[in-house]
């Protein structure tokens, strides 16, 4: 019966954290940490960042500036606990609003109560931009 019971528990959490995946997912953050080649802050910007996306599309509302677009290429996610622990990594596509296109790897990470996005130009791998996100949850 405990067995069974564990099963359950389980089978539920593992539904949660994908079921994560499948939602509109918004991330803010009040401050923008760019980072070199070693991840030392080069320079840090502060002001409210969102970021919107699901396993399609992918929206960075950065302050001051245009909003960057784009789509999701692919999706590897896996949140043990839903919006605290895990980890999501996605090839990105993203066009700014004089229609240049860019790549990025997004890797947001769930851990010690802290969640985390770090994004890399694919074209430019020793640029990072790291975020500590203030909220991330689904969008309601």
């Amino acid at each position: 019966m405990k067995q069974l019971l564990l099963a359950a528990v389980l089978l539920t959490a593992a539904t949660a954290g994908y079921g994560q995946c499948e939602k509109k997912t918004i991330l803010s953050a009040s401050k923008t940490d760019h980072l070199a080649a070693d991840s030392s802050v080069e320079r840090s910007d502060d002001g409210l960042i969102t970021i919107e996306f699901d396993k399609t599309t992918f929206l960075v509302n950065p302050p001051n500036e245009s909003p960057l677009t784009g789509k999701v290429d692919s999706l590897a996610c896996n949140w043990p606990t839903p919006y605290i622990v895990g980890k999501t990594r996605m090839k990105v596509t993203l066009t700014n609003a004089q229609g240049e296109v860019q790549h990025f790897t997004v890797t947001i990470e769930g851990k010690a109560g802290k969640v985390t996005l770090l994004a890399v130009m694919d074209d430019q791998p020793d640029q990072k931009i790291r975020l500590i996100a203030d909220k991330f949850e689904a969008k309601m």
